[in-house]
């Protein structure tokens, strides 16, 4: 069985759970390492759905994975491997999985995480836009006049924010970074998120994709060493745009689960859904859109399509 073929809405691994999010599951592999299992689950406005995307779990797994390989020479991440015949040579309990886990795992080490994003923007979209088109500011602090809807920020942005498990993350200026993990540790994530960003968005612009804005976590390892952790640079955690086309003063289209935004906010704007769960049933041209922009953004920056391995 392909797991490309399949869905996977949730896991029941033979190890201890630490953590179920909106996607992923996480699993403990002793005490100093970590099974993250990328779900196809999907949520928008912050409610998930009962239906799940095809390949949207590969896609998250694999694509970081692709980034920390290139990434690597200059900055220290958690990933030991997103091979699963590997994961299950060193982890021998997950053998019987190995066909659920195929594309989606990753073994990594084990930190404990810091409890911010580190969000880096380069064009002014999403929440900074609504903000700075009622205050002029980015988490009350000043941008530049006269900025136009996904107009390109010179410098990027680092724009940290605040976790939360359910809603939205909150904007926060850099000084409350600083009075949560320390003046010298707030430069270093900022530092390592603009290394990152930066070289990020060269590569995929390359490739015909603006990275407009990304959300990146770090955590701290048992020797102290402070690493790349969770997703990079997907779908899920930034907003890729197509570079033919772009054009400030406007939204622009993105390579994710716009097409399941769209016909939600439709059916909300049509009175058949309050915007709370439980959601609306997706139609199969919904789910099957948003797949194919995963796997778009994929083949696009990865030059190759999505191939998932035979585990069976």
């Amino acid at each position: 069985m392909k797991s490309s073929e399949a869905t996977v809405a949730s896991t029941a691994l033979p190890l201890q759970r630490i953590r179920t999010g909106k996607v992923r599951d996480v699993y403990a592999v002793g005490d100093d390492r970590v099974l993250l299992v990328a779900t196809d689950r999907v949520s928008a406005f912050d409610v998930v759905m009962r239906e799940t995307i095809p390949s949207k779990g590969a896609v998250l797994t694999q694509l970081t994975a692709w980034w920390l390989r290139h990434l690597e020479d200059g900055i220290a991440h958690h990933m030991i491997s997103a091979d699963t015949a590997e994961i299950t040579r060193a982890v021998p309990a997950l053998a019987p999985h190995r066909a659920l886990l195929a594309g989606r795992a990753m073994l990594c080490i084990r930190t404990v995480p810091f409890p911010v994003e580190c969000v880096m923007r380069g064009y002014i979209t999403g929440s900074a836009w609504a903000e700075y088109k009622r205050a002029g500011t980015l988490a009350g602090e000043p941008l530049p006049d006269g900025l136009r809807e996904s107009e390109r920020l010179e410098p990027s942005v680092f724009s940290p924010a605040t976790k939360a498990e359910s809603g939205h993350d909150e904007n926060i200026p850099v000084g409350r970074l600083r009075s949560i993990v320390g003046v010298q540790m707030a430069a270093m994530l900022e530092g390592l998120s603009r290394t990152v960003y930066e070289r990020g968005r060269a590569l995929a612009i390359a490739r015909g994709i603006i990275v407009a804005d990304t959300k990146l976590e770090f955590g701290r390892s048992a020797d102290g060493q402070v690493l790349l952790i969770d997703e990079v640079l997907t779908p899920d955690s930034s907003r890729f745009w197509p570079a033919e086309g772009y054009s400030p003063g406007r939204p622009q289209p993105s390579f994710d689960k716009q097409p399941l935004r769209d016909w939600l906010a439709a059916e909300r704007g049509a009175g058949r859904w309050n915007g709370e769960a439980p959601p609306p049933t997706l139609p199969d041209a919904v789910i099957a859109a948003t797949s194919a922009r995963y796997l778009d953004a994929y083949r696009r920056i990865t030059g190759e399509a999505l191939h998932i391995p035979e585990t069976m």
